[in-house]
């Protein structure tokens, strides 16, 4: 059974740091594209960030570029986001999810693009 668990979350002051990690099993990293997601209250589920399963492509939400690195480690079934200079509209849930393609390169931040997901991670971020 195909399943991805985040971790990671928490509260952390403007200008902290975290790191999500996205703890997978149930099928073969190394095929997969992994997206990570986030909704805030009120607000539809958003795209932040993907990488391809070959991990050479990678794609950011532009509020969150230069702030946030997304990476894999298919050795150890975990993918990563690195969030540095958070910011108060940061604070959501948030969810990694999974899915394959033919293209080793392909990478995208759509919901609709995904089949399977974690239960998400909650990131608040406030003084």
């Amino acid at each position: 059974q195909l399943q991805l668990v985040e971790s990671g979350g928490g509260l952390v002051q403007p200008g902290g740091s975290l790191r999500l990690s996205c703890a997978t099993s149930g099928f073969t990293l190394d095929y997969y594209f992994i997206g990570w997601f986030r909704q805030a209250p009120g607000k539809e589920r958003e795209g932040v960030s993907c990488i391809s399963s070959s991990g050479s492509n990678t794609n950011y939400e532009d509020s969150v570029k230069g702030r946030f690195t997304i990476s894999r480690d298919n050795a150890k079934n975990t993918v990563y986001l690195q969030m540095n200079s958070l910011k108060p509209e940061d604070t959501a849930v948030y969810y990694c999810a999974a899915d394959r393609s033919d293209s080793a390169d392909y990478c995208p931040v759509q919901v609709y693009e995904y089949d399977y997901w974690g239960q998400g991670t909650q990131v608040t971020v406030s003084s």
